[in-house]
């Protein structure tokens, strides 16, 4: 394949200060890790225990629950996340009125703020409950490079910002690809990435030391032909591109917080990997990664993929930190293959994607173990379709990993592995790994309301799907609820 190797002696020469990884004192619920010993089976419910909703909330007011538990129904009712979506896609955004209701019942229950001050006091109060943020400016999709600058500033007071807080309280800054290089110009460089891997003697002048971004089972459908190759022009954006990520990770080091890149659809994803495989050549060292790349396991390739960028950073000597997630996209993915009559890249079921998230993580999860990799398995879904969705889903992929975790000795202080679930979801898993003494961590979008309204529509859309059938964490919310009830009554 065509995509170039760097050797060892080409590594920047950065050292990395180990990762502060304590917590704080004042949480008592939070039990230290036995790394000695392991579970009697690899489901033990002693590891995440549910049942508990007392100490599952112990951190939430009863208001703070009820607001949880009306807006998670609320978007579990199709017809009422068709009509938000509808609205939020419509001129009617631009009324206060709207607005203002979009900002305090959506908005508050899935982002962190509008800037980074309110998005540090959510930090603060999650923290307080011993959970850490992903701080996340959520833009995306710039046009052109004075979008890409203020949108750089943007995540350089994110990341100023998090010096604030008490250490560790943020275990990274999220960012986009497409918020700091032209979207347009991004497809252009998968374009052409992609036809250097089909063709090998065609060969890009611009690229830099990578990793494998490809496997033979990935969608090529994106480039049906030759590409042009890039303008001078676009050439130099490029070049800008690469700058304000360098400038960022710059910023991520002086501040001693990993950044995580990402990922987005497959139209731009081979460039976003471009970019951060390169990144992470560059920054990540000393068996400490700064620089964490995304997987989507719904994807086909995502195993493969994964498989070959590790054993190539292996190779090289370069720590790498990946986060698995499920996916974000699989609408509009399906309905491009469907358009161009090609297969989807997504899994056909539920099922297959579900095991080849735990295939993945158990992958990282050997290679934490044995000091060669880092990974943050963010993940949420407790049925997703399953009929015994606590079993298959919460025991398969939280306490079936946190098992593996203990089984294979991983030291949590060397934040080897975390868990992490999306602000405003899953809040039941969150606690029930924090109380079995894992580091989690909630991902925290923010941004002014109509610019993070692409994040705000993705997790509308997932609504239909996930929310409708997280059915255990809405009857969780509704048990602590009853018990405060009785217990006041009483």
């Amino acid at each position: 394949m065509a995509n170039r190797f760097v050797s060892p002696k080409k590594l920047l020469q950065t050292s990395l200060r180990p990762l502060n990884s304590a917590a704080p004192s004042s949480i008592t619920p939070v039990s230290p890790l036995n790394l000695d010993k392991k579970p009697t089976t690899p489901f033990s419910n002693s590891i995440i225990n549910l049942d508990d909703t007392k100490s599952l909330f112990s951190s939430h007011s009863t208001t703070k629950l009820i607001r949880s538990a009306i807006n998670l129904h609320a978007a579990a009712v199709e017809p009422a996340v068709d009509l938000g979506t509808w609205v939020m896609n419509s001129k009617l955004m631009e009324t206060g009125l709207l607005r203002g209701v979009i900002r305090h019942t959506f908005f508050e229950h899935f982002c962190a703020g509008e800037n980074p001050a309110e998005a540090c006091r959510k930090v603060r109060e999650i923290w307080d409950s011993g959970l850490r943020g992903m701080l996340n400016y959520a833009l995306e999709h710039a046009g052109d490079n004075e979008s890409c600058d203020r949108n750089l500033d943007g995540f350089l007071r994110t990341v100023e910002a998090a010096k604030s807080l008490p250490p560790s309280s943020v275990s990274c800054v999220v960012v986009k690809i497409t918020a700091i290089c032209p979207i347009g110009l991004l497809k252009r460089v998968s374009d052409l990435l992609r036809w250097e891997y089909k063709n090998e003697s065609f060969q890009l002048p611009w690229t830099l030391d990578t990793l494998p971004i490809f496997s033979d089972s990935s969608p090529f459908y994106h480039t049906p032909r030759k590409p042009d190759p890039l303008t001078p022009e676009e050439e130099q954006n490029l070049y800008l591109g690469h700058q304000r990520l360098q400038n960022l990770c710059e910023k991520c080091l002086e501040a001693n917080v990993p950044i995580v890149i990402d990922a987005e659809d497959t139209s731009v994803q081979p460039s976003i990997d471009y970019f951060t495989y390169s990144a992470a050549i560059r920054y990540n060292k000393d068996d400490n990664p700064i620089v964490y790349g995304t997987i989507q396991s719904y994807l086909k390739d995502s195993k493969e993929r994964l498989h070959l960028a590790s054993s190539a950073a292996d190779k090289m000597g370069v720590p790498m930190g990946f986060k698995l997630v499920r996916g974000a996209y699989m609408s509009s993915e399906r309905k491009l293959a469907s358009s161009l009559g090609v297969e989807s890249p997504i899994h056909n079921t539920i099922d297959q994607t579900h095991a080849n998230f735990n295939d993945c993580a158990f992958f990282m999860l050997d290679k934490a173990a044995n000091g060669s990799g880092s990974v943050v398995l963010a993940t949420h879904n407790f049925e997703s379709g399953k009929r015994c969705f606590t079993t298959f889903v919460l025991w398969g992929i939280g306490t079936k990993a946190a098992a593996k975790a203990r089984e294979l000795g991983i030291e949590k202080e060397k934040q080897k592995l975390q868990f992490a679930q999306l602000y405003g979801m899953a809040d039941a898993l969150s606690f029930g790994l924090r109380n079995a003494g894992f580091q989690v961590s909630k991902y925290m979008p923010f941004g002014p309301v109509e610019l993070v309204m692409p994040y705000l529509l993705r997790r509308a859309e997932e609504n239909k799907g996930l929310l409708s059938a997280s059915t255990l964490d809405r009857q969780l919310l509704r048990k602590e609820l009853k018990r405060r009830l009785k217990a006041a009554i009483v």
